[in-house]
């Protein structure tokens, strides 16, 4: 599988392409902002975008979204609880004394346990509110996206609409803690870590 990071945006969130090196079908997760450089990157692998996919619905994570959208023709998806705010991009960026574009409406809502297939991959949706109402985390053998739930050493901050430290604890704790201690864990800012590096060090969950 192909994995490319790039930071895009004033916040630096992480945007993620995954593709199938035998198919070259790929999907964006998070594409926050600089679609130019998403578009180049893609181009320079040669893949062709089936799905993009929101971790959840901030406005650094989904700003590239329409942009993204018209000159790939891909699929959006969000959980249904995310999905109201791709229609409040513009307020939520001005309240940070920053600029985003409103994000067309989702063609296909996900939700816990749902399956995302493109190419020879498939990604298992992992419902994890408490950073948003709808946070999904993205599972492939020993890779998990986990957009704001996690981070090395920290967790996703609860104090935003939406959030909730102890629904958040929960989620990282029943749904995460669980995974195989080598998963790889690929974070929405700052660099990846593990679980079981995280089980191990992290201060919020010990």
């Amino acid at each position: 599988m192909i994995i490319k990071k790039l930071e895009v945006g004033p916040i630096m969130a992480n945007c993620y392409i995954l593709g199938c090196e035998e198919t070259k079908e790929a999907v964006v997760i998070d594409p926050g902002d600089e679609a130019d450089r998403i578009l180049m990157t893609l181009a320079g692998d040669k893949l062709k975008v089936k799905y993009i996919i929101n971790t959840h619905g901030h406005f650094d994570h989904v700003g590239a979204n329409k942009e993204l959208k018209e000159a790939t023709n891909a699929l959006l998806m969000i959980h249904a609880e995310d999905e109201p705010m791709l229609t409040e991009l513009v307020q939520h960026a001005a309240a940070f004394g920053l600029s985003a574009e409103n994000s067309p409406p989702a063609d296909i809502t996900i939700a816990d346990n749902d399956e995302i297939k493109f190419g020879n991959i498939t990604l298992k949706v992992i419902h994890t509110p408490g950073h948003s109402l709808g946070g999904v985390c993205l599972l492939t053998d020993k890779v998990l996206i986990v957009g704001d739930t996690l981070f090395a050493g920290s967790i996703g901050r609860t104090d935003l609409p939406g959030g909730d430290y102890d629904t958040l604890i929960s989620s990282i704790k029943t749904k995460l803690l669980c995974l195989d201690e080598e998963t790889i864990v690929y974070t929405g800012h700052g660099p990846e870590t593990s679980i079981g590096r995280e089980k191990k060090i992290n201060p919020f969950l010990s």
